[in-house]
């Protein structure tokens, strides 16, 4: 099976709801992929948004972890995988997304936005970004594109939400191969 395939049948198959949240991590990433097209991002973003918690689809239970208060790494796992099949321009974001909500969520504003299970992980995943880190993170050649990321991905956890399917992205995903 080859990789778009592959993509294609993890989402098809995963019926399993996002931990916590009320849609399956694939319609929560078709929505982050929606939202970053009704902002009229770059066809890398949209893949990026599309594949952002990939991760958690190859992890062996996110959810057990979660519960045991142990963070699975979701970004590094997916950054990891999709590195060998994607271009540069759609995984850095990925590998950063949660860096991007550590640094956001230095805004009280930001913060309070989050879901309860958004803040639960946030905890697992470092916490609040101190002054230090976030300077260096501003300093990031993928910055503007992981907090863009970030914040599509806190707007795509609607319920009855009426989705894209994830085979109308084939073309998109085919033509951002390495």
């Amino acid at each position: 099976m080859n990789i778009i395939d592959q993509i294609i049948s993890s989402y098809s198959n995963n019926k399993s709801l996002y931990m916590g949240e009320k849609v399956t991590i694939a319609e929560h990433m078709i929505q982050t992929a929606m939202l970053a097209e009704k902002n009229n991002c770059s066809s890398s973003l949209i893949c990026s948004s599309l594949l952002h918690d990939y991760g958690h689809f190859i992890l062996e239970n996110p959810d057990d972890l979660v519960s045991k208060g142990k963070d699975g790494k979701h970004e590094d796992v997916g950054y990891e995988f999709l590195k060998k099949y994607f271009v540069q321009n759609v995984v850095e974001p990925i590998k950063y997304h949660v860096k991007a909500k550590r640094y956001l969520t230095r805004e009280v504003i930001y913060y309070r936005m989050l879901s309860e299970a958004s803040k639960v992980s946030l905890k697992l995943q470092g916490g609040i970004m101190d002054d230090k880190e976030a300077k260096k993170f501003e300093g990031n050649e993928f910055f503007e594109d992981s907090i863009k990321l970030r914040k599509f991905d806190e707007g795509a956890k609607k319920a009855d939400l009426k989705i894209k399917s994830i085979n109308e992205y084939k073309n998109l995903l085919s033509s951002k191969l390495i």
